[in-house]
């Protein structure tokens, strides 16, 4: 595998709910598909799921209200510089938090298992820093 594309889903405060490590050459909204897939159970009160430009699909956004009861909204940057544009923040701030752990700052891993381990062992450490700071 040449490279790995690591997806999360995280909810409004920046708690992990569920993430994959795929191979680069799948695209975002294939991946997706995967990502949300058994979610509605265990999240039974979501009912919006805020995406970028790169998840813009119908048939996605129709595997996603068909399969979960969520409505995908998709927000797109309008200028070239950077500014805050929706809430698509919110994941790049988990991002951000999860790349100062060590092991997750980089791709090491040889198994994509253990990539997806890692990448809850340290949201779950974030969560416990956030719940009950030291």
């Amino acid at each position: 595998m040449k490279g790995r594309k690591r997806q999360i889903l995280v909810d409004t405060q920046g708690f992990l709910v569920a993430c994959r490590v795929e191979p680069a050459g799948i695209s975002d909204r294939r991946a997706a598909r995967g990502l949300t897939a058994g979610l509605s159970p265990l999240w039974p009160k979501v009912h919006t799921v805020i995406a970028d430009a790169g998840y813009e699909s119908k048939s996605l956004a129709r595997n996603i209200r068909d399969g979960n009861g969520w409505r995908l909204v998709i927000v797109k940057r309008k200028e070239q510089a950077f500014r805050i544009a929706g809430l698509n923040w919110i994941v790049e701030r988990s991002f951000a938090w999860l790349g100062r752990h060590r092991r997750v700052s980089k791709d090491y891993e040889y198994q994509v298992q253990t990539s997806e381990t890692l990448i809850t062992i340290a949201a779950c450490a974030q969560m416990i820093r956030r719940i009950a700071p030291a």
